[in-house]
């Protein structure tokens, strides 16, 4: 009936990309500069991003990407279905840049709301992302 964690990966790269809004920049070593939901992650970059994503698409990835990171540290992605935890991966994050991503693996029961909280390792959240798994 969950979804289960496919995969936990951390890929180093260049960050680039639009800037994502944050909270507590200012009090983080480090600065969440892109954050997204996808189909896919090819070539160090998420591909299909959006917000709605059919049951057919089979898995969805939510891939991050942060720089100013001045020591290794960790990222936890908490994914929710109708406001129930489903599962968390806790992904590790280096110097000086870093893009990070995990995935599920989707079934018919999981059409529904969703969201990812992605929380730092000093347990504050740092955003959410919503959306939403249809026919």
């Amino acid at each position: 009936m969950l979804s289960a964690i496919v995969l936990g990966c951390s890929l180093w790269t260049a960050v680039s990309g639009h800037a994502a809004e944050n909270s507590s920049d200012a009090e983080r070593a480090f600065k969440l500069v892109r954050a997204v939901m996808c189909e896919s992650i090819d070539g160090f970059e998420p591909k299909f991003v959006s917000v709605a994503f059919s049951i057919n698409a089979g898995k969805i990835s939510c891939y991050t990407s942060f720089e100013g990171i001045a020591d290794t540290t960790f990222v936890e992605h908490k994914w929710y279905l109708r406001d129930e935890l489903v599962t968390s991966k806790r992904l590790t994050l280096k110097t000086p840049r870093w893009a990070t991503y995990s995935s599920i693996q989707l079934r018919e029961d999981d059409k529904g709301p969703w969201r990812v909280e992605i929380w730092d390792a000093r347990n504050q959240m740092i955003q959410t992302l919503r959306f939403s798994v249809t026919d």
